[in-house]
C-alpha cells in the first residue's frame, strides 16, 4: 500500500455557454450536457474532486459560467476547481464567492507571475492551482499558453519551481504530447516535477486505461490524476478504477 495521503481521481469538465462540451454515458440525467447534473453524478460515483474549465471567450459566457459555479456549489460536497479566462484577482474573487474551492490559473500566470503571489497572499495557497501545459520538443519541455497554441520561453521544470516558490498550492501538469492519445501520462516528466517541488502535482493528459492511473501514481509520483474522455464516454468507471487501484496497493478513498 502506498503511504501518505490518498491519491485523488479527478474528472475534468469543459463548459461552454453553460453546457458541458463532451458527451457522457451517465443515464437518468435530466440533461447530459448540464454540468451541475454531471458534477452530482461524478460526486456520487466516488470522484474525489472535480475540475470545471470555462472555454467560453465572451464576457456573456463568463457570467453564465459564474452561474454554473453557484449551482454546482449548491449540489456537490466534494472540492471543485474552476479555471479558464482567469486574468486577475477580480476573476478569482468572483468565482470564489460563487462557490468554487480552488482557482486554476495558466496563461495569465505565465504572462504575469505576480498573479500567483497576489492570489495566495489574499486567499491562501490552497486556493491557487497553477495549470501548466507543456510540450516536449527538441529535447526540452516548453510551456505553452492560450490553450496550447502559443509557445513561451519557459522551461517546464523551471516554471514549476517558480510557481511553487511563489506560493501556488498545487500544479496541474498537462503533457500536450500525451493529451488525447490515451497511451499513458508523461510519467518521467511528472516524477521530475514531483521531485522538484514540495507541493502536490496533478497528472493530466494521456489516460486510456486503468493501468495508466497506477503508473502516474507510482512511476510518475503524482498526487492526483485528472482525466476527461475516459470518464465521460464510460470507458472507465470511477468505482471500477478505484477498486483496481486499491487492489494494486494504491491508497485511494473508497466509497462506502
Amino acid at each position: 500500500m502506498t503511504r501518505g495521503l490518498a491519491k485523488r481521481i479527478i474528472p475534468c469538465l469543459d463548459v461552454k455557454d453553460g453546457q458541458t462540451v463532451k458527451g457522457t454515458n451517465f443515464v437518468n440525467l435530466r440533461s447530459a450536457g448540464d454540468p451541475v447534473e454531471l458534477g452530482k453524478a461524478y460526486s456520487e460515483a466516488g470522484a474525489d474532486e472535480l475540475v470545471f474549465l470555462d472555454i467560453t471567450a465572451s464576457s456573456e459566457g463568463r457570467r453564465t459560467f459564474t452561474d454554473v459555479v453557484t449551482r454546482v456549489a449548491q449540489e456537490i460536497n466534494i472540492p471543485f476547481t474552476v479555471g479558464g479566462g482567469i486574468n486577475g484577482i477580480d476573476d478569482v474573487e468572483r468565482l470564489l464567492y460563487a462557490g468554487a474551492d480552488k482557482i486554476s490559473v495558466n496563461s495569465a500566470a505565465l504572462k504575469n507571475p505576480q498573479l500567483i503571489d497576489d492570489i495566495t497572499r489574499r486567499f491562501g495557497s490552497q486556493v491557487c492551482v497553477c495549470a501548466i501545459d507543456a510540450r516536449y520538443d527538441n529535447g526540452e519541455w516548453i510551456c505553452y499558453i492560450n490553450g496550447g497554441r502559443i509557445p513561451t520561453e519557459h522551461n517546464l521544470f523551471d516554471w514549476a519551481r517558480e510557481v511553487a516558490d511563489r506560493g501556488a498550492g498545487e500544479i496541474l501538469f498537462t503533457s500536450m504530447n500525451h493529451d488525447g492519445v490515451k497511451e499513458g501520462y508523461a510519467n518521467e516528466a511528472l516524477a521530475k516535477i514531483s521531485e522538484t517541488v514540495g507541493i502536490p502535482v496533478i497528472a493530466s493528459g494521456g489516460a486510456g486505461k486503468k493501468e495508466h492511473f497506477k503508473d502516474a501514481f507510482t512511476a510518475g509520483k503524482a498526487d492526483a490524476a485528472l482525466a476527461a474522455s475516459v470518464f465521460h464516454f464510460g470507458e472507465i468507471s470511477i468505482s471500477e478504477l478505484k477498486h483496481y487501484l486499491h487492489s494494486e496497493g494504491i491508497n485511494v478513498r473508497m466509497s462506502i
